[in-house]
């Protein structure tokens, strides 16, 4: 009897977690603003690039300057990436992540997941998190 109700629980977590971050189809305008800034990161065009990121992101850096010192500084890989890939857009607690493999100049690869905001009309990029990439090789 204690089997059967530990494994109903385990199934009641378990599919909790999966409700709580729902894989969704592929958004093509959501992959277009992180292709769009990434170039616009290669260019060194700052201004460009800062134009993609939501409101929060803007009243923190405050210039495109403060901006693109951040992601050189903090993000090599996302301001001079070899390659990038798409990877799931989930929702996570109301908010879309996208998750991007990209691989560095070194060959390196690096997993990312970019919160996305919807702003008037257009997809914005909220924040970008590095997450740890067990097993993944160039």
């Amino acid at each position: 009897m204690r089997l059967l109700i530990s494994a109903i629980a385990a199934m009641i977590v378990l599919s909790g977690a999966l409700r709580a971050q729902d894989v969704q189809p592929a958004n093509p305008g959501i992959e277009q603003v992180i292709r769009d800034q990434t170039r616009a990161f290669q260019a060194d065009d700052f201004v460009a690039a800062f134009d993609f990121a939501g409101p929060g992101i803007r009243s923190m850096f405050r210039t495109p300057e403060n901006f693109g010192a951040m992601v050189r500084n903090g993000y090599p890989m996302v301001w001079r990436p070899e390659s990038l890939r798409f990877g799931d857009l989930r929702e996570i607690g109301g908010a879309l992540w996208q998750k991007v493999i990209v691989q560095d100049d070194q060959g390196r690869t690096h997993v990312l997941d970019y919160r996305m905001g919807q702003y008037d009309g257009g997809w914005r990029i909220d924040g970008v998190q590095l997450l740890e990439a067990p097993g993944l090789a160039a």
